[in-house]
């Protein structure tokens, strides 16, 4: 029970990383400053942070003309849905 309040927290953390990521850059880029290379946003996405960084694009309107963003990042998300989904079958 508590491995799971940890794993929780853990990816609440890294969602909200990457929405605020996606929020600063989106700033950045109307500054006209020096952005977040967009790596980061996959690999945070890898990570888990899926549904921040793309929920972030989508409220901010960043990216969202970017078709390796707006089908890489629910793209990976399934791929981890799917994952989580046989590790867990094959568990119980």
């Amino acid at each position: 029970m508590r491995e799971s309040i940890i794993i929780i927290i853990i990816m609440l953390i890294i969602n909200l990383l990457g929405f605020v990521a996606a929020a600063a850059d989106k700033h950045r880029a109307r500054k006209k400053m020096w952005r977040i290379p967009e790596k980061y946003f996959f690999l945070i996405s890898i990570f888990g942070g899926c549904p921040g960084v793309y929920l972030g694009f989508i409220i901010f309107r960043h990216k969202t003309r970017h078709l390796k963003f707006m089908l890489g990042i629910p793209l990976i998300f399934l791929v981890q849905a799917v994952l989580i989904f046989y590790v867990l079958k094959t568990i119980y």
